[in-house]
């Protein structure tokens, strides 16, 4: 009887590929969607996230966001390392300088000022020269996509020179550090040289960097921070979700990506669950047939759900290799790079293709349990 439910399935070449394509057409797209999705989130706290020094980040009990930063006072950072548990404490200035090329080329920059002592937070993953040249005078470190973005179609190469707001600078260093949300160039510098670059103000520092002594929980210290400095603190991890909600309360990110993902969904039942209908009632002398030679139900609606999973499992395997594809390709990009194809995305779609199945079968198996035998002998 499965191979009869077989052919019957692929007798109409026209509906059994219709029906392959719409659930690759509707796989692609939640896979595409959904790892897109769940990659630009992830974007929000890349600089957080690139941080691997400190598990703990004090700001102004107001900031929500990486990108949201009220400058503290300097006594700030001495009350934080007063707090019991703190092993130590340094500071993190986050600026928007303008960078220029002796060209005339510009874009704003994110520019980093790491504590000049331990340069703490600077890049670990380096595709040319030290983070450690750092120390040097008016020395910066940038990310693989700034440089492209500043030197387009040059070779990488240490030793260019750029202007951070009329700051002479010097390259040395080129960093593959997580993107960021926005495309601008990511900059390294020590603390005393970024607040020079964007110009000084009475107040500077953006951020305070903390680690925990060993045996102290950074969720605790947080919380001790909190009662003893009324500033904010918050683990990288916690800080990085609090980028993720803002962006989900405050933009448009998740309606647009839902609309997509709802239209996607929509096209996989109503067309696919359609067109499986039409194929049952275009076969109902057969399943007449079938029933004439004494096929009990259950055996009818084990054959309507092996085609239904079948199809849906081709349809599938071809979704998810169009996105794996597409992934593969665009990762190689410099403005999407980052954004693969997560297994999360993959176990939802599958989830929701076996849904989109069960209802189709669900429509096809009513018409053929009710049906009669005798339709078959009719004309």
């Amino acid at each position: 009887m499965n191979f009869i439910a077989l052919k019957m399935l692929t007798g109409d070449r026209a509906k059994y590929l219709g029906l392959i394509f719409t659930i690759a057409f509707c796989t692609f797209l939640l896979e595409n969607q959904t790892s897109i999705f769940a990659g630009v989130l992830k974007r929000t706290g890349s600089q957080i996230a690139d941080v691997t020094d400190a598990e703990i980040w004090v700001m102004d009990p107001k900031t929500e966001y990486f990108e949201q930063t009220k400058a503290l006072k300097d006594t700030d950072l001495t009350r934080v390392r007063g707090v019991e548990g703190v092993q130590w404490a340094v500071r993190l200035f986050k600026g928007s300088p303008v960078a220029r090329t002796g060209d005339g080329k510009f874009a704003v920059s994110i520019c980093l000022g790491l504590d000049d002592g331990t340069l703490t937070g600077a890049p670990r993953k380096m595709l040319l020269g030290f983070w450690q040249r750092l120390r040097e005078p008016d020395s910066v470190v940038i990310d693989k996509a700034g440089y492209v973005l500043l030197f387009p179609g040059e070779p990488l190469e240490l030793g260019r020179t750029l202007e951070l707001n009329d700051h002479k600078v010097t390259i040395v260093g080129i960093s593959d550090p997580p993107a960021p949300f926005l495309s601008f160039p990511v900059m390294h510098t020590r603390y005393s040289e970024g607040v020079n670059f964007v110009g000084r103000e009475r107040t500077q520092l953006s951020y305070v960097l903390v680690k925990p002594q060993p045996g102290v929980k950074a969720e605790e210290l947080c919380r001790r921070i909190e009662a003893q400095t009324g500033l904010r603190a918050r683990t990288s991890e916690q800080f990085q979700w609090d980028c993720i909600r803002y962006y989900l309360k405050n933009t448009g990110i998740p309606v647009n990506f839902g609309i997509t993902i709802t239209i996607a969904v929509i096209v996989g039942v109503v067309v696919a669950g359609q067109t499986f209908y039409l194929f049952t009632v275009e076969n109902l002398k057969q399943f007449g047939a079938i029933k004439a030679i004494g096929v009990t139900n259950w055996r009818l609606i084990g054959m309507i759900l092996l085609q239904a999973f079948t199809v849906g499992l081709i349809g599938f395997s071809l979704g998810t290799g169009m996105a794996g594809q597409f992934f593969d390709f665009f990762s190689q990009k410099i403005a999407t790079r980052g954004l693969v194809l997560i297994w999360q995305s993959v176990a939802l779609t599958g989830a929701t293709i076996v849904f989109v199945m069960i209802f189709a079968s669900i429509l096809s198996l009513r018409r053929v349990l009710v049906l009669e035998p005798a339709v078959v002998f009719r004309g």
